[in-house]
């Protein structure tokens, strides 16, 4: 299967009108619709319920638009991986938030810079969220990143877990407490990491939410090493004891067959084993 079907079929499913969709395209609706009819045919499925007035997806085609855009996206990060390696020679693009390594990436990239399929690394800093969007366009190799994130067409290995502590303004009534259930956030367990997407969206970064946090605008729970490495005039940090734990994981994209990639993941395996934080399992 080739993959400009695929484009016409995923402007045509996102746009759900062939008029728009060919406008997109650049290209009259006509060869569109041939376009589509070839694609069905060849699929042996129909994969659009047309009538004069609507243009829906039928449930092939909807079990095709997510595989399609992952494809589309694979052959693009495969382009983009290509010309950073053409453009100046073998490099590893590590991606990760300033503040989200746990306190391990200066001892991975030792480790890492030991191993003979090593070469040379270029941290780039990110937003929440970022990590998981650059590993899939091919603008990363692999990545540190903290739960929750989306995993699709991604590998990872759990590095570590640690205990998760609410962050308050001094003035919270909380903050008089010496730790906390999730019961006194109005939360359950299988509310956190909803939750904890939901207050990232306050902040473009930490010191933003720490920010929010001090103006007693936010509670965001976070990786208990933020305490020890990030302490505030005007915040503290209390455990949540029933909370489910922080778990910082090494992601890289699922088709990779990279040996630099693959020893920095030796790398920061062996880092977190060696410092008794590696996640059971």
């Amino acid at each position: 299967m080739e993959s400009r079907p695929l484009r016409y079929f995923v402007a045509v499913a996102e746009e759900l009108n062939f008029a728009r969709a060919a406008e997109r395209l650049g290209i009259s609706p006509p060869p569109l619709s041939r376009a589509i009819r070839a694609l069905e045919g060849e699929l042996g499925a129909v994969l659009f319920e047309r009538t004069t007035h609507s243009v829906t997806l039928t449930p092939a085609g909807e079990v095709l638009l997510p595989e399609a855009r992952f494809a589309l996206e694979a052959l693009e990060a495969a382009g983009r991986r290509a010309r950073r390696a053409a453009a100046g020679g073998p490099k590893l693009e590590l991606a990760v938030k300033a503040d989200g390594d746990g306190g391990l990436l200066e001892a991975i990239l030792a480790r890492y810079a030991a191993d003979p399929a090593a070469v040379p690394v270029s941290v780039r800093l990110c937003a929440w969220h970022e990590q998981s969007r650059l590993l899939r366009r091919g603008e990363a190799d692999v990545a540190l990143v903290y739960e929750p994130y989306d995993r699709a067409g991604l590998d990872a290995e759990d590095l570590a877990l640690e205990p998760r502590v609410a962050a308050l303004a001094v003035s919270h009534p909380l903050a008089a407490r010496a730790g906390l259930c999730l019961a006194d956030l109005g939360l359950r367990a299988d509310e956190v990491h909803r939750y904890i997407d939901e207050v990232r969206g306050r902040g473009q970064d930490l010191a933003q939410l720490l920010t929010l946090v001090g103006l007693g605008e936010v509670v965001p729970l976070l990786p208990a090493s933020v305490a020890d490495r990030y302490p505030r005039p005007g915040v503290v940090y209390r455990p949540v004891r029933d909370a489910p734990p922080a778990v910082l994981a090494v992601a890289w994209p699922r088709q990779s067959r990279s040996r630099a990639t693959a020893a920095l993941v030796r790398a920061a395996v062996a880092v977190a084993e060696e410092g008794g934080e590696r996640a059971a399992g």
